[in-house]
C-alpha cells in the first residue's frame, strides 16, 4: 500500500511541476509515469540500501531509460520528460540546510550537508550517463518497433 501512495504522490508532484514549467500537455502523462516509476525505484532501493548513492543512481537510470523511450514514442525532446521527472530527486532540502549552516557559521554540519548534496548530484549524473549508454544500445530495436507500428502493413 505504501508503494502505491508513493507512486501517486510522485506522479502528482511530477505532473504539477510539469504544469508550472509549461511542459506540453501531451508530455505530462509520460513524464508523470516516468517520475513516479523513478521515485518507486528510489523508494524500493532505499529499503534495501539506506545510503545516498544507490537509490539515486537507480532512480536516474529509470528516468534516463524511460525518458528516452517516452521521447521517441511521443516525439518530444527528452529534456521535456527529464526535468519534471527529476524534481522529486533533486536534493534541494539538503542544499538549503547546508547553506543555512554555512550562514550560521557551523562548519561541521555545512560540510556534511554539502557533501551529501554533491554525492546525490554525482549519483544522478552517473545514473543518467549509464541510462544513455543503455538506451543507445536498445534504440535500434525500439526504432524498428515504432516504425513497424506506424507503417501500414501491405500484406
Amino acid at each position: 500500500m505504501r508503494v502505491l501512495i508513493e507512486f501517486v504522490i510522485s506522479f502528482l508532484s511530477t505532473v504539477g511541476f510539469g504544469l508550472i514549467t509549461n511542459v506540453p500537455r501531451r508530455s505530462l502523462l509520460p513524464a508523470g509515469i516516468t517520475g513516479s516509476l523513478a521515485w518507486v525505484a528510489y523508494y524500493l532501493v532505499l529499503q534495501v540500501d539506506p545510503g545516498l548513492i544507490l537509490p539515486n543512481f537507480t532512480a536516474a537510470i529509470v528516468i534516463g531509460i524511460l525518458g528516452n523511450i517516452s521521447a521517441v514514442l511521443f516525439r518530444v525532446p527528452v529534456n521535456i520528460i527529464y526535468v519534471p521527472s527529476l524534481v522529486s530527486l533533486v536534493p534541494g532540502g539538503i542544499l538549503y540546510l547546508g547553506m543555512r549552516s554555512f550562514t550560521l557559521g557551523r562548519e561541521a554540519p555545512t560540510s556534511q550537508y554539502l557533501f551529501n548534496t554533491l554525492t546525490i548530484a554525482i549519483s544522478l549524473a552517473v545514473g543518467f550517463v549509464v541510462a544513455e549508454v543503455i538506451f543507445y544500445r536498445i534504440k535500434p530495436i525500439l526504432m524498428k518497433i515504432v516504425t513497424r507500428r506506424q507503417s501500414p502493413s501491405h500484406s
